[in-house]
C-alpha cells in the first residue's frame, strides 16, 4: 500500500498530479517584464505614430503654405515695380515729349495718302502674310482684304514700319524708315528710349496713344501700328477696354491694369495691360501702354524654372488661375517638362483635346489650360487655406491656395504637389516606426528572459541601499555576496551607483555650462530672470548707443558662389566684426545675412559709448575695405547710429531669442536703411557726444514719427586715415 504525502503549505497542486507545481520568482518576472515592455512599446509606438504622421502632414502643408506666400509677395513685387515704372516715365520728359512728337506726326500723316503701288505692297502684306498667319493661329477662315487699314496714317506706318521688317525682332531694330515724314524724325529722336524700356522689362510692346485713340507709336511695329481704339478693330479689346478707363477719370498719376485676352494684332496670343495717362502741365495728352511680359510673370510662378530648389519636390508647381475663367495665367509645370505626357494627362483630367493640344503646340498654357478645382473654387470665393483633393491633371495633390491681391485684375494663386511625394515622409515614417517597433520588442522579450533569470537577490539590502541614492547619498555600495547571481546583480547596482555619482557631477559641470552661455547671450539681470520663470523678461537702458550697418557690395560680391561659400565668406567678416566689438567695449545684439545690431553701453554703462560705437563703426568700414581687397570686391560698410533709451528682453516663449528695440534701435535702422550710398550716418544725439577729433558733414534731415532728425554723416577721410595708419 502506497502513501502520498499532503501537499506543503503555499504549493500548488495540479489535478491528477502527484508532486508540487508553482510559479517561481523568475518566472514571474519574466512574465511581467514581458507583458509590461510590450504592452508600452506598442502604446509609445501607436503614439509616436499617430503624433508623428500628424506632425509630417503639417509640415508638407506648411512648406507648401511659404511657397505660395513667397511666390505671391514675387508677383506683387513684380506688379508694384510694373506700375511705379509707368508712373515714373510718364512723368518724365521723354515720354511727355515723344507722346507730343507722335500725335503731330501721326496726324500730318492723316493729310496724305498712299500711291497704288504702296497700296498694292501694303495689301499683298496682309493677304500674304499677315491674313494667313491669323488664320492659322486661330484655326479661322480669315478674309484677310477686310484687315487691310483704311486710315491713312496708319497705312503710311505699317507700309514702312510694319512691312518692311521679317519679324518683330527686326523691326524692334529699325530706327529710321527713312521717309523724311515727322513721325519717323519724331521715331528717330524718342524710339531707342522705349527699345530700352521694352528690352529691360521684358515688355511684350510698349505702345503711345494720343487723346483720339490713336496707337501714334509701337515698339514692336506690329498691325496695331496706328489703330483706332475707339472706332478701328480693337475697339472692343482689353487694350481699348484700359484706354477708355485710364481717359475717363481725366487724372495723372494713375495705372490701369487688364486680365489677359487674346489679342489680334498678335495672332491671338493673349495679352494684358498696363496703361497710365500722359499730362503736360495738368492737361491729358495721350497715355502710355505696356504689354505685361509674360516671361516675366512665368519666371516668378516657376521659380526661374528650378522647382526643387523652391521646396517644390519632382512634381509641385505654383501656378495662376483667373478666378471668373478658372484658366491659368501662367504656365504649367508639365508641359515644360514632360510635354509627351502632358497632353494625355489634361485629357483623361477631362481638359478639352483642342485645349490639350494647343497648349502643346504653342508650349504655352496661358488662357488655355482649365483649372476646375476644389483650390481654385475656394481661392474664387476669397478663401485662404490648404486642401487634400485632385489637381487640375487627375492626380492626387496637396494644395495651399489664397486669392492674388493685383489691382483690378481677379486672380488666384496656388501652390500644390502631388500627394504621394508630399506625403513620401509619412510612409518612410511609418515603415521605419513599424520595423523598429518590432526590433525594440524582440530586443525587450530577449532582455526580459535576461534579466528574470538574474534577479535573485536580498532585496530588502537593494532596497535600503536605493533609499540611500534617492535620499541624495552618493557613492553606495552593496555588498555582491558570494552566490554568482548575488555578485551580478550587486556588481551592476555598484556601478549604477558610481554611474549616478558621475552623472551628478557631469550635471552639475552642465549646469555651470549652461550659465556660462546664458551670460554671453544675454545681460545677467536677464539671466536671474529667465532662470527665475518670469514669463516677460524686460530692461529699460536710458544711456546706450546703437549701430545698425549691413556690408554693402557682398551680395553682388557672393551672388555667384554657392550657398556653403558664400556662407563662409560672410561669417569670416562677422568673426571680424565681432573681434572689433571687443575691442572697443561693444556688445553684438545679433546678425543676419542683412544686418548687424550692435549696442555700446548697455551691460556695461559706459560714458564714451557714443564715442566708443563711432570708432567701432570706422573699425567696421575699415574691416570690409581690407577685405574686399583681399578679394578684388568692392565692400564697404552702411551703418546708422543712434544714442537713446532702449528696451532689452527676451523674446518668444518655446524658443526665445535675445533682443532690442526702442526708438534708438529703430532710427539707427532707419538711418542704415534710408541712405543708399555707404557710409556712417549719426544722429544729432550722437555727434553731440562725440570728440573733436572726428569729423562730420551735414548729411540733411530724415523723417521719423517725432518729426525730422538732424542727419550727420562721418568724413571718409577719417576712416581712411585710420586705413593708411
Amino acid at each position: 500500500m502506497s502513501f502520498t504525502p499532503p501537499p506543503a503549505q503555499g504549493s500548488i497542486v495540479l489535478p491528477g498530479a502527484g508532486t508540487r507545481a508553482g510559479l517561481s520568482i523568475r518566472s514571474i518576472l519574466l512574465i511581467m517584464l514581458l507583458l509590461v515592455s510590450v504592452a508600452s512599446s506598442v502604446v509609445v509606438g501607436l503614439i509616436g505614430y499617430v503624433n508623428g504622421r500628424e506632425s509630417l502632414q503639417d509640415a508638407a502643408y506648411s512648406r507648401l503654405i511659404e511657397v505660395r506666400d513667397s511666390r505671391a509677395r514675387e508677383m506683387q513685387d513684380l506688379f508694384d515695380t510694373i506700375q511705379s515704372t509707368l508712373l515714373l516715365s510718364a512723368r518724365g520728359d521723354s515720354v511727355r515729349e515723344a507722346v507730343q512728337a507722335f500725335s503731330t506726326g501721326f496726324a500730318e500723316l492723316e493729310e496724305g495718302g498712299l500711291s497704288a503701288d504702296d497700296r498694292a505692297a501694303l495689301e499683298q502684306y496682309y493677304t500674304d502674310t499677315f491674313g494667313p498667319e491669323l488664320a492659322e493661329a486661330t484655326g479661322q477662315t480669315v478674309d484677310a482684304s477686310t484687315l487691310v487699314p483704311t486710315d491713312p496714317a496708319q497705312a503710311y506706318l505699317e507700309l514702312h514700319y510694319t512691312v518692311p521688317p521679317a519679324d518683330f525682332d527686326a523691326a524692334l531694330a529699325v530706327d529710321d524708315a527713312g521717309d523724311g515724314s515727322a513721325w519717323s524724325e519724331a521715331h528717330v529722336r524718342y524710339h531707342d528710349y522705349f527699345r530700352r524700356m521694352t528690352q529691360l522689362f521684358q515688355y511684350e510692346d510698349v505702345l503711345l496713344l494720343d487723346t483720339q485713340g490713336n496707337v501714334v507709336y509701337s515698339a514692336y511695329k506690329g498691325v496695331d501700328l496706328g489703330s483706332n481704339l475707339d472706332t478701328g478693330p480693337l475697339h472692343r479689346t482689353n487694350l481699348a477696354t484700359a484706354y477708355a478707363q485710364a481717359l475717363t477719370g481725366n487724372v495723372a498719376d494713375t495705372v490701369v491694369f487688364t486680365d489677359f485676352a487674346a489679342y489680334p494684332p498678335s495672332l491671338g496670343v493673349p495679352a494684358a495691360w498696363g496703361v497710365t495717362p500722359v499730362a503736360v502741365n495738368g492737361t491729358i495728352v495721350g497715355a502710355l501702354a505696356v504689354e505685361l511680359p509674360v516671361d516675366a510673370i512665368n519666371q516668378v510662378m516657376t521659380g526661374g524654372g528650378d522647382w526643387e530648389a523652391s521646396g517644390l519636390g519632382k512634381t509641385g508647381e505654383t501656378y495662376i488661375v483667373g478666378a471668373q475663367d478658372n484658366l491659368m495665367r501662367s504656365a504649367s509645370r508639365d508641359l515644360i517638362e514632360h510635354p509627351d505626357d502632358y497632353e494625355r494627362l489634361a485629357i483623361e483630367a477631362g481638359t478639352p483635346p483642342e485645349a490639350a493640344r494647343l497648349a502643346v503646340e504653342t508650349q504655352n498654357t496661358l488662357l488655355v489650360q482649365p483649372v476646375r478645382t476644389d483650390a481654385v473654387s475656394d481661392a474664387s470665393e476669397g478663401q485662404t487655406g490648404t486642401t487634400l483633393a485632385i489637381g487640375y491633371l487627375g492626380s492626387e495633390t496637396i494644395a495651399a491656395y489664397a486669392p492674388l491681391n493685383l489691382d483690378g485684375l481677379d486672380w488666384v494663386i496656388v501652390a500644390e504637389i502631388d500627394s504621394a511625394e508630399a506625403f513620401a515622409p509619412v510612409d518612410v515614417f511609418t515603415r521605419n516606426l513599424v520595423l523598429s517597433s518590432a526590433i525594440i520588442v524582440l530586443v525587450v522579450s530577449l532582455l526580459s528572459l535576461i534579466i528574470a533569470g538574474i534577479i535573485v537577490r536580498p532585496l530588502r539590502r537593494l532596497r535600503d541601499a536605493a533609499r540611500r541614492i534617492a535620499a541624495g547619498e552618493q557613492g553606495v555600495q552593496v555588498d555582491a555576496g558570494t552566490s554568482d547571481e548575488l555578485a551580478d546583480v550587486g556588481a551592476a547596482f555598484n556601478d549604477m551607483s558610481r554611474s549616478l555619482q558621475v552623472k551628478a557631477t557631469l550635471l552639475e559641470e552642465q549646469q555651470a555650462e549652461n550659465e556660462r552661455l546664458l551670460l554671453s547671450l544675454m545681460p545677467e539681470p536677464l539671466v536671474k530672470k529667465y532662470k527665475e520663470g518670469a514669463q516677460t523678461i524686460v530692461l529699460d537702458h536710458q544711456e546706450v548707443s546703437v549701430l545698425f550697418a549691413d556690408i554693402v557690395g557682398f551680395e553682388a560680391f557672393s551672388h555667384a558662389m554657392p550657398s556653403e561659400e558664400a556662407l563662409e565668406k560672410l561669417n569670416e567678416i562677422i568673426r571680424a566684426f565681432d573681434d572689433a566689438a571687443d575691442k572697443h567695449g561693444v556688445e553684438r545684439v545679433r546678425t543676419t545675412r542683412a544686418g548687424y545690431l550692435a549696442s555700446c553701453g548697455l551691460t556695461i554703462p559706459r560714458v564714451d559709448n557714443a564715442r566708443r560705437m563711432v570708432d567701432f563703426a570706422m573699425e567696421l568700414e575699415r574691416i570690409a575695405e581690407r577685405y574686399g581687397g583681399k578679394h578684388g570686391a568692392p565692400l564697404s560698410i552702411r551703418a546708422g547710429i543712434d544714442t537713446g533709451q532702449v528696451t532689452s528682453g527676451l523674446v518668444g516663449q518655446t524658443h526665445i531669442a535675445y533682443d532690442l528695440w526702442g526708438d534708438a534701435v529703430n532710427l539707427a535702422f532707419q538711418l542704415q536703411g534710408t541712405n543708399r550710398e555707404s557710409g556712417i550716418f549719426l544722429t544729432q544725439q550722437v555727434v553731440d557726444r562725440m570728440p573733436d577729433t572726428v569729423h562730420v558733414r551735414d548729411w540733411g534731415f530724415v523723417n521719423t514719427a517725432s518729426g525730422p532728425q538732424k542727419v550727420w554723416r562721418v568724413d571718409p577721410d577719417d576712416v581712411h586715415a585710420g586705413v593708411e595708419a
